[in-house]
């Protein structure tokens, strides 16, 4: 995982995502997930790309069930998009790096 990547848990969720001051691109994944590897290193680049700008983090979703049931994530990969602790954007399944640069520059373009 690249080191721009946060590794996200269900302990960790509220602080890093949600009291975030940033735009927050979560990845809720599992390892067994193929489309979730494909997606990975997609996810990687976002990561790069937007530090200190926005945050991106993965949570693994065999680990962290609670988080989530609580945001209703019912297949994975997706991956949803926080703004001052709020969902205000998804992407179902393993989508072009230009498709998740799109949603986070939405989100960073209404924060100007």
């Amino acid at each position: 995982m690249a080191e721009s990547t946060l590794e996200l848990s269900d302990s960790t969720f509220e602080d890093d995502v949600l009291n975030a001051d940033q735009p927050v691109l979560v990845d809720f994944w599992a390892p067994w997930c193929g489309p979730c590897r494909q997606i990975a290193p997609t996810v990687n680049a976002v990561a790069e790309e937007y530090e200190g700008r926005a945050k991106v983090g993965k949570l693994n979703v065999d680990n962290n069930p609670k988080t989530a049931q609580e945001y209703g994530v019912r297949s994975i990969p997706t991956l949803l998009v926080f703004k001052d602790g709020e969902v205000v954007d998804q992407v179902l399944g393993a989508v072009p790096k230009s498709e998740l640069t799109k949603r986070l520059d939405k989100q960073l373009a209404q924060a100007a």
